[in-house]
């Protein structure tokens, strides 16, 4: 197996960690529970499992919240004490670093039935053939965000991950500088904040950035992208989250093996049969 190839296994084995770990903890959400100590499941098993270091610190969001409704600023990501209740959706997100790569991931879900939020996780197949489509077809990034804004208009959708620190469709995910952990600033790791100057800095002398919004006004970067299309409706938010590689064979993403990828799969057969 050659560097490349390799890179890219240890991308997919940490991606694949932290949606475990995501499908796991959902599955021990009772009524009561609150966002914090959701996030501490989250954070005990990631730690069980042996990383490294945090992109950043695991994130829950529950009810409107999963919306981010009202106004939102930063703190508001933060777990709050928010209890879960029957039919509320939920959002957790959690980014591990292990061996030197990191997985950004986000996973929507429900306790209980929740039709709104079905309908979200349902349309969110077409944002997902519609980014990789654009990126093949070398469409600036900030002309992907406004017709992921255009399809969220048609569907009815408000644009939720225009709330994210810069307005962020997608980030750059990059290799980090394997060593002890230096902790972290605002939930994020120390070595990750330390790689994204690195990446913005350079990224900027030859005019892109690491940061995939509506102000990426240039042709799509080789590199690995963690893409999370956030949409709301109603006050129920929903959203994916996963890595989108691009290089010089054109963009795909990296694994098809994730729950709402699976999920539209055997929606897909239920009508086919």
């Amino acid at each position: 197996m050659n560097d490349r190839a390799d890179q890219l296994q240890r991308f997919t084995e940490v991606q694949q960690l932290a949606y475990r770990c995501v499908e796991s903890v959902a599955e021990e959400l009772d009524p009561g529970i609150t966002e914090k100590q959701a996030a501490t499941l989250l954070t005990d098993w990631l730690e069980r499992e042996g990383i490294d270091d945090w992109f950043h610190r695991p994130f829950a969001w529950f009810g409107d919240r999963t919306a981010f409704a009202g106004r939102w600023h930063p703190l508001k990501f933060f777990p709050s004490s928010r209890r879960l209740e029957p039919g509320m959706p939920f959002i957790l997100d959690v980014a591990p670093v292990k061996g030197g790569v990191a997985a950004d991931v986000g996973y929507a879900g429900s306790l209980g039935k929740n039709p709104i939020l079905e309908l979200l996780l349902a349309d969110l197949a077409e944002y997902r053939s519609l980014i990789v489509r654009l990126v093949n077809e070398r469409v600036p990034f900030a002309e992907i965000s406004r017709r992921v804004d255009v399809l969220a208009a048609r569907h009815g959708y408000e644009v939720r991950h225009r709330a994210y620190p810069f307005g962020v469709l997608a980030h750059l995910v990059t290799p980090v500088e394997q060593g002890p952990r230096q902790g972290s600033v605002g939930g994020f790791g120390i070595r990750t904040l330390t790689e994204l100057g690195r990446q913005a800095w350079a990224a900027r002398r030859e005019g892109w950035s690491p940061l995939w919004n509506a102000q990426s006004n240039h042709p799509p970067v080789p590199g690995i992208w963690a893409v999370e299309p956030h949409l709301a409706f109603r006050g129920v938010g929903a959203k994916f989250e996963e890595l989108l590689v691009v290089d010089e064979a054109g963009a795909r993403w990296l694994d098809d093996d994730l729950p709402h990828v699976r999920r539209w799969t055997q929606a897909a057969r239920g009508v086919a049969a």
